[in-house]
């Protein structure tokens, strides 16, 4: 994806191609927390988690390093609007020049129920205060656990990841640059035409809409529109998700032009789970649906009536699928087993973004 001329003043074209893509992000921080959750002992849980907090952070914020460490959990983390203040390091004053930077609610929650832990075991203001060289030879050891080169998982490279996955969803350059920390000059035109209750807004908006994004993230793929055709009532409309996947939907003609679609625009397409369907086995089943996909089964969750049943189509997608727990009997499914998730082009909900 090109990024808009302006945005070149932060981040060069080439940066982009160094750093994670949002889905490669996603797969990062999956890597990190199953490195949190395989942790023994009181202690190296805590250890972990403290490393683990300090990736969403940065990961969220697009933080420096140096500003993480320097967080005090008591005073610079705002549960209530969601917010953290970064400071520059060192500098403890409470009035200190910083910036506010707004995080998602639940992640917000997830911060909380982390920091909950360390109560009695050390104080808030030390909690982040970690040693910069051992943070950062985890961050190595989990980029490489997840399949990347060392240097696209440095806290650097996080912040700069972030920065160009906000670009990419169309944020701001003023908000941009007002999350990043940045000063420089020849920006500073850029904040003319927006006051500071503005880009707070634009700001709130873009989040959100990015964790409602991910809330859903299973049964719902982001992408852009590859290829509409129309007919008489009708369009079929293909759509590439970031992970590669293609995903057909029909919708009626007057709802294209509602929506004001077209080759190129980013969407979101939704499936809901009863209307997933499996098949078993290895070889593609012969069927209608116009959306197949293969994977194996992920998680199970079991019910008197109806079980839920998660399919991993790929490293960054999972599907869900709710089916009868007669069914599930029947088929014998188990954890690990490879099958075929199926749906129709007519179950796909498209919501433009």
């Amino acid at each position: 994806m090109s990024l808009p001329t302006t945005h070149a003043r932060i981040v060069s074209a080439a940066d982009t191609r160094k750093c994670l893509d949002t889905v490669q992000l996603n797969h990062l921080e999956q890597t990190f927390r199953a490195w949190a959750a395989q942790a023994r002992g009181e202690q190296r849980q805590l250890a972990r988690q403290r490393i683990l907090m300090i990736f969403l952070l940065i990961r969220s914020t697009g933080g420096r390093l140096n500003e993480i460490l320097s967080l005090d959990a008591a005073r610079d983390i705002d549960f209530q609007y969601h917010s953290v203040h970064l400071r520059k390091a060192n500098d403890r004053k409470a009035t200190a020049a910083g910036r506010e930077v707004q995080i998602p609610e639940m992640l917000s929650a997830e911060i909380k129920t982390m920091l909950d832990q360390f109560r009695g075991q050390i104080s808030p203001r030390r909690i982040f205060k970690a040693d910069p060289a051992h943070v950062r030879r985890k961050f190595y050891a989990c980029a490489e656990a997840a399949g990347f080169a060392r240097e696209t998982g440095t806290p650097e490279a996080i912040r700069k990841a972030r920065a160009i996955e906000l670009m990419q969803s169309d944020m701001p350059l003023p908000v941009v640059q007002t999350i990043l920390g940045h000063s420089t000059p020849n920006l500073a035109a850029a904040y003319v035409d927006f006051s500071p209750e503005e880009i707070h807004r634009v700001e709130r908006f873009h989040i959100e809409r990015e964790n409602q994004r991910k809330t859903s993230a299973r049964n719902a793929f982001y992408g852009k529109i590859d290829k509409i055709t129309r007919g008489d009532v009708q369009a079929l409309v293909e759509i590439v998700a970031l992970d590669g996947s293609r995903v057909m939907a029909i919708i009626t003609g007057f709802s294209l032009d509602k929506l004001g679609l077209n080759s190129g625009a980013l969407i979101t397409a939704e499936v809901k789970a009863p209307w997933v369907m499996l098949y078993k086995g290895d070889e593609e089943p012969a069927s209608t649906a116009e959306n197949r996909f293969r994977g194996k089964v992920w998680r199970i969750i079991k019910g008197k009536v109806s079980t839920e049943i998660d399919v991993r189509i790929s490293e960054s997608t999972e599907l869900c699928a709710i089916i009868t727990e007669a069914s599930r009997r029947r088929l014998n499914l188990k954890k690990n087993d490879t099958l075929w998730a199926l749906f129709s082009a007519a179950a796909v909900i498209i919501h433009a973004d």
